[in-house]
């Protein structure tokens, strides 16, 4: 029987690839054999990660600047595989949210998702590809004070929904939702949030998964690894959440 989940002789580029859900995505294709482009704003993060992931390359990408996405993503060659992984929150409710806010989160978190997949889309037709767009819970169920974040996820899983239909037997389109997941985004909300109460509001984050404890990185980058996989092959226009529960309540 041969290994299930191989990608050999695959490529993929995963944006927001050097840190947390990215970069564990980065390491779990490269370990099932694809060829991996690690895009990302953090050069010398993602060169650290590359550094460790034979065959993998690094792009240097702001995935809001339309003319940079044109210019660094038109030297891609084949690609099989993206990951629309990049993106950054905000803590507030609409009363708590600035439009500068409000704004900023759709660049980094539609914008750019848009940006980067309409510039790869005729590679990934070419090689009747898939994409897989990390959105949240937050795009599903309501968080407070979670304004600004819930309607850019939101976006992200009609948008997945809506080119899965639009490409149906041409370019497999899904969309994983996760709960909370311990890694640098997390990190980042609680020195810029709560830097006082840290270890308080930890404890507060993994409570609030049914199960006890907030997701792995590991854990969300093995079901992206599944759904680039041909086991996957009639999985396209789902929305997947990997929440610990939350989302069952």
């Amino acid at each position: 029987m041969s290994t299930p989940f191989r990608l050999d002789g695959r490529t993929a580029l995963v944006t927001g690839g050097a840190s947390g859900i990215g970069e564990e995505t980065c390491r779990a294709l490269t370990g099932a054999g694809a060829s991996v482009t690690i895009a990302d704003i953090d050069r010398p993060r993602a060169e650290a990660l590359s550094a460790e992931l034979p065959g993998s390359t690094v792009l240097i990408l702001d995935i809001t600047n339309e003319a940079a996405v044109a210019q660094a993503l038109g030297g891609i060659g084949q690609l099989d595989i993206l990951v629309n992984c990049a993106g950054i929150g905000h803590v507030g409710g609409i009363e708590e949210t600035e439009l500068a806010d409000f704004q900023r989160l759709f660049r980094v978190n539609v914008d750019g998702t848009f940006l980067v997949t309409k510039t790869l889309l005729p590679k990934l037709l070419a090689s009747k590809g898939t994409v897989i767009n990390i959105g949240s819970v937050a795009g599903l169920v309501a968080v407070k004070r979670r304004f600004a974040y819930c309607a850019t996820k939101g976006a992200i899983v009609a948008m997945s929904r809506q080119l899965a239909i639009d490409y149906a037997g041409r370019l497999r389109v899904n969309c994983i939702c996760p709960g909370t997941v311990d890694s640098p985004f997390v990190d980042g909300y609680l020195e810029k949030f709560h830097k006082h109460e840290k270890e308080k509001v930890r404890a507060e984050l993994h409570a609030r998964q049914p199960v006890g404890r907030m997701g792995r990185p590991d854990e969300v980058a093995h079901m992206a690894l599944y759904l680039c996989s041909a086991e996957a092959e009639f999985v396209t226009g789902s929305v997947i959440t990997i929440d610990g529960g939350w989302t069952a309540q």
